[in-house]
């Protein structure tokens, strides 16, 4: 039999498939699903995974891998490698924090050129729109990237500043024509007396709560329903942590506007009321929310006003990141999460009462429609890329600083308990990671937006 003909078989007595959970034998040949079959069957080779569960791999829209310019930060190589020890197959790198930053097609290529050769799991690309680039919001389309970045705030990168809403209404019909969505990270900053919190309280998380409130969050959800609604452009709300902007997207999404949300594990599973002085790993913007909140979010994705669960990647160098001084105003703003997302999604879920069609859902068939790739990816059937994650949901997630992946050892999640251990990841039919180690490098394929 030669390498064109070989097909392998992995067999569970739990394969996640669309109408749910059962005993499958699901067979792949030449990077895709080629049938799902309910009986053992006689074939090249067979992995018999027994009780774990077979699932689609998890895609991530909302990642920072920083490359080029700041691969002391990140990079494609280690990103993707976390990715792949997370069980996420696909993943889409945000314009910033590269340098230069995607808001121009020559950036674009740039960050091509950089991703050769580097990339464990699939990857595609977002674009940006800051003040003065509408010309480039075109070409950048047409070059292939899957969406467009806003900052209603600043973005903590100079060379990415945040838009007004004059950029928006010369840059959404623009982006509503080559039928791309156009990503917002919803904060309106306006001046408040708790803003002075963080001079007299510099390591205070509850300072820098109270610094950046859920009212910011909620007049930008405001403005960019409005600016759906004028422009029939699709828009997707990044990070939502405020749960009071639950409702008027809801309304929003009622109405028919082509307006979708996410939010991320760490506004589910952390609290701040649990967040010490002094803690910067937890600092991100929006900020981690109060316990109330963030049950609320919960029900946000109950409902389905929230349907996916993206990381927000955002990684920095432990100096950056402010570890020895705990100041929160001056430390790096981001969570490093890629190898924890699924664990930690779960973790938090089980007890609440979701299971495993819920998280592949958020994590993945939600995503692939977003990404227009819902006839490709996202699910376990005949025709679909064989891009599968298999795990045990039962066993304990190593979060030790020593198995982390991804480019520097930082995250809040070290050394928490976690449930859902990785065994592992498959891109394109091919075994990307396996019980800890890597194989196949250079399996991810480049997404591009086909206009």
């Amino acid at each position: 039999m030669n390498e064109m003909e070989k097909r392998t078989v992995l067999h569970s007595r739990r394969v996640l498939l669309p109408e749910g959970l059962r005993e499958a034998w699901v067979v792949l040949h030449s990077g895709k699903i080629e049938a799902v079959e309910f009986a053992a069957r006689d074939a090249f080779e067979v992995v018999d995974f027994g009780d774990q569960v077979i699932m689609p791999g998890l895609i991530d829209i909302h990642v920072h891998i920083n490359e080029p310019g700041r691969t002391e930060w990140e990079g494609f190589e280690t990103a993707t490698k976390a990715a792949a020890a997370g069980g996420i197959t696909t993943l889409v790198d945000m314009p910033l924090n590269s340098s230069p930053v995607t808001t121009t097609v020559a950036a674009f290529h740039e960050k091509l050129a950089a991703a050769q050769g580097k990339l464990h799991v699939n990857v595609g690309f977002h674009g940006g729109i800051v003040p003065g680039n509408t010309a480039h919001l075109g070409p950048l389309a047409e070059a292939g990237v899957l969406g467009i970045k806003a900052f209603l705030s600043h973005s903590g990168i100079d060379e990415f500043p945040n838009v007004e809403t004059a950029d928006l209404e010369a840059g959404m019909p623009i982006i509503a024509a080559h039928g791309l969505p156009l990503l917002v990270h919803s904060e309106l900053v306006s001046e408040h007396p708790e803003m002075s919190l963080m001079d007299a309280q510099p390591q205070s998380h509850d300072a820098w709560l109270r610094s950046r409130p859920k009212s910011w969050e909620n007049a930008a959800v405001e403005l960019m329903i409005a600016l759906c609604r004028k422009h029939t452009c699709k828009v997707h709300i990044v990070h939502l942590s405020s749960a009071e902007s639950i409702a008027p997207l809801q309304a929003a999404m009622a109405e028919g506007l082509p307006i979708t949300v996410e939010t991320c594990p760490h506004y589910l599973v952390f609290a701040a009321e649990d967040i010490p002085d002094g803690a910067t790993l937890f600092k991100c913007a929006p900020p981690i929310r109060e316990r109330a909140n963030n049950e609320l979010l919960w029900e946000g994705l109950r409902s389905g006003v929230i349907s996916m669960v993206v990381t927000d990647h955002s990684p920095a160098t432990p100096d950056l990141k402010g570890l020895k001084d705990g100041r929160f105003r001056e430390a790096w703003g981001g969570i490093a999460s890629l190898q924890f997302s699924l664990p930690a999604t779960w973790t938090a879920a089980k007890q609440r009462g979701f299971d495993l069609a819920d998280i592949s859902r958020w994590m993945s068939a939600n995503i692939s429609t977003f990404m227009g790739l819902d006839a490709r990816k996202g699910r376990i059937a005949p025709g679909f890329d064989a891009d599968l994650v298999v795990w045990d949901p039962e066993g304990k997630c190593d979060t030790e600083p020593s198995a982390i992946v991804h480019k520097h050892p930082v995250s809040p999640y070290t050394g928490m308990q976690l449930k859902g251990r990785i065994l592992q990841t498959w891109v394109a039919g091919k075994i990307v990671f396996d019980h800890g180690k890597f194989a196949n490098f250079g399996s991810g394929n480049i997404i591009l937006h086909k206009s």
